[in-house]
């Protein structure tokens, strides 16, 4: 069985590069078609592949401008041919969805989420203010086209897979497509367990608008309390100008030392509304507790409650969820989290629910199944 993974492009290693990973792990014999590819950016077991790019990879400063091109994305993908295959499992937030394939090719999508910018969080992404009046008149235009071509190219893929119930929804609501829901992996045994009280609170997370990073840079200002947020991004020089000297700013960290600013912190604050967010799940598979915004993956990924709801005699839980995106609501679930005694094993028990080996084994299973079944249907 010949097989492909098409992935949206390759220029570090978040999220949805890690599922690419582990599916490298699960097909070594694949070949995986991109965008893009910035060449040692990506993990060892990526970069082995065999890796084709498209168009895109030639176009002018596409090491760090390539979301410029977004307009183009639709037609790249379009261009890869796959008739050679058997399989293709697209690992998709974008347009890694469009891949055109052959009827008797199985097309599987696992998918991170339908099309942030183009649906909900289009107001976040082309209303800020750093875009100007022709900015932002010219983004509803192509979001227009943007969102039809999305629709349209939503019944490519033979079968979804969601990374989350909240993304399950969001397919059946933009795409009216039904998906099967399993989790992205996390190494979970690869994180040591801390029972250590913490000297720190912590914010790991690209510091762009939606995540709103500002708010807890806001919270932490009005507390006093101590906050090292590590990430990259456009908001990074306003919120270091907007933070007081008990905040810390950290670029990126290697995964040994990320670890250990996981063992060493108090909690982990969230402030954005995530698809699912794998750092949630590293931060319990340390032993350490969640502040969240109560809504998005953290609803799935946190054994919580809205800190007004939480009692003296509530037990087990994995964090503290605040129910409005504002500066005081972030704040008063800061505050309750250091009356509540949190079980460092609870949380690293909460996080085994996603584990890598459990992602391994139900894709396998998905994929095997659904492979059988469209051979069936055509009779290969």
């Amino acid at each position: 069985m010949k097989i492909a993974l098409v992935h949206d492009w390759l220029t570090g290693m978040r999220g949805g590069e890690k599922c690419l990973e582990a599916l490298c792990q699960i097909y070594p014999q694949t070949e995986i078609f991109t965008l893009l590819h910035n060449r040692g950016s990506v993990a060892r077991k990526i970069e082995d592949k065999k890796i084709h790019t498209s168009f895109i990879q030639n176009l002018p400063l596409t090491n760090s401008k390539y979301q410029h091109y977004l307009p183009l994305f639709p037609l790249a993908i379009e261009q890869f041919d796959f008739s050679d295959f058997d399989l293709v499992i697209s690992s998709s937030h974008c347009v890694a969805k469009g891949a055109i394939t052959k009827p008797q090719t199985c097309h599987i999508c696992y998918c991170y989420t339908p099309m942030r910018y183009a649906w909900e969080m289009y107001p976040t992404y082309f209303t800020h203010g750093s875009l100007n009046w022709f900015g932002r008149k010219l983004g509803k235009l192509f979001m227009t086209y943007l969102r039809s071509w999305d629709e349209a190219s939503a019944s490519r893929p033979d079968y979804y897979v969601a990374i989350s119930k909240n993304v399950q929804n969001r397919i059946r609501k933009h795409y009216r497509r039904e998906s099967e829901v399993i989790y992205p992996p996390v190494e979970v045994d690869s994180f040591p367990l801390s029972e250590k009280p913490g000297e720190y609170f912590l914010v790991v997370s690209a510091l762009v608008p939606y995540k709103r990073v500002d708010l807890a840079v806001q919270a932490f200002n009005k507390l006093g309390s101590r906050l090292i947020i590590i990430g990259e991004g456009s908001e990074k020089n306003s919120l270091t100008k907007m933070a007081l000297k008990n905040i810390e700013f950290l670029p990126w960290q290697k995964q040994v030392r990320l670890k250990e600013y996981y063992s060493n912190c108090r909690a982990l604050v969230f402030p954005g509304e995530e698809d699912f967010g794998i750092v949630p799940v590293e931060a319990q598979a340390c032993g350490k507790p969640v502040i969240a915004f109560g809504r998005g993956g953290a609803l799935e990924t946190v054994a919580g409650k809205f800190s007004e709801e939480i009692k003296s005699t509530d037990t087990k839980l994995t964090g503290i969820f605040f129910r409005e995106q504002t500066t005081t609501s972030l704040a008063e679930a800061i505050k309750k989290s250091q009356e509540i005694e949190f079980e460092p094993h609870f949380a690293r028990q909460n996080s085994l629910k996603f584990d890598i080996k459990i992602f391994k084994e139900k894709i396998q299973s998905f994929v095997a199944e659904k492979f059988a079944e469209h051979n069936e249907l055509y009779r290969v």
